[in-house]
């Protein structure tokens, strides 16, 4: 693969690196940077999905589970219809049932209250879960919750031995919120490769060195589009058939099963679009 032309327009536009395989082999690989452990934001939304889906298989959760009997303790003293219908499902597809978004970066050093969980599901349920997509942190660090008080341990803990451990990624620091909870919907620091392992463990559908580390069944579900928004379990769809971990500025593990295809970038781009174009463009016409 010829990545040179990709590298001088994707420089200036912040990309800090980029790796490319195919087949199991590394066609390119291109850095402007040290490679060493950055904010992934938003793209630590599938490392949760992954660890939903492992809690599932452990029968620790289920996704038909109601919101109100899963977070009895913490609920507001009048619970409407909407959050009465909310699954753990709902959770996943950004289809919760609330109109304005909550934990977002910058939201979340101003909150005076310590309990979150609390506090979110005291905000309106003003839709019905799963009649519109609205981008909101408040799914996925539920689900994180959720999975850290099934497994008693937080979600860092959780994943060493089924996932960080077996795809060779010491210990990671994760974001945490007010009362020490990882904070699964971002804030995971990972390197370029580990990120790109992450995408190859889905390419190969949960396969890792002959370790069925994500049930294959969970890998396909959680890929697929759920709504009409391109949009699965905490993973996005994108061109090609392809799904991937998407975190702001431009950390990206593009999938594309069709090529048996994995693209990995990471970036400090204020606007993506144009990463991702160069990525459709001109590397991927090279797959």
């Amino acid at each position: 693969m010829d990545i040179r032309k990709f590298a001088e327009a994707a420089g200036p536009l912040g990309a800090l690196g980029i790796v490319v395989t195919q087949d199991g082999q590394e066609l390119g690989k291109y850095t402007w940077d040290e490679e060493c452990r950055r904010n992934i934001y938003s793209a630590s939304k599938s490392f949760t999905s992954c660890a939903v889906g492992m809690a599932v298989s452990e029968g620790l959760l289920s996704l038909d589970e109601k919101l109100t009997d899963v977070f009895v303790g913490e609920l507001p003293k009048n619970v409407g219809e909407n959050l009465a219908k909310a699954t753990v499902r709902d959770l996943l597809t950004m289809h919760l049932g609330q109109s304005k978004a909550a934990l977002m970066g910058a939201q979340r050093p101003l909150y005076k209250e310590e309990n979150w969980v609390k506090m979110v599901l005291a905000m309106p349920f003003d839709q019905e879960p799963g009649s519109q997509f609205v981008y909101n942190n408040v799914g996925p660090y539920l689900a994180g919750i959720l999975v850290q008080r099934r497994a008693r341990c937080d979600l860092t803990e959780y994943l060493m031995p089924r996932l960080f451990g077996p795809l060779g990624i010491w210990r990671p620091t994760w974001e945490c919120d007010p009362l020490g909870n990882t904070f699964g919907a971002g804030g995971l620091m990972l390197t370029l490769s580990e990120l790109h392992r992450f995408g190859l463990l889905y390419l190969n559908e949960g396969m890792w060195n002959g370790q069925q580390l994500i049930p294959r069944e969970w890998v396909k579900e959680s890929t697929q589009q759920q709504y009409s928004a391109p949009y699965a379990y905490l993973f996005w769809r994108g061109k090609f058939n392809s799904f991937r971990a998407d975190g702001k500025y431009g950390q990206l593990s593009i999938v594309f099963p069709e090529k048996n295809a994995v693209i990995t970038m990471t970036a400090q781009a204020f606007d993506v679009k144009p990463l991702m174009t160069l990525i459709y463009d001109e590397l991927y016409p090279q797959l």
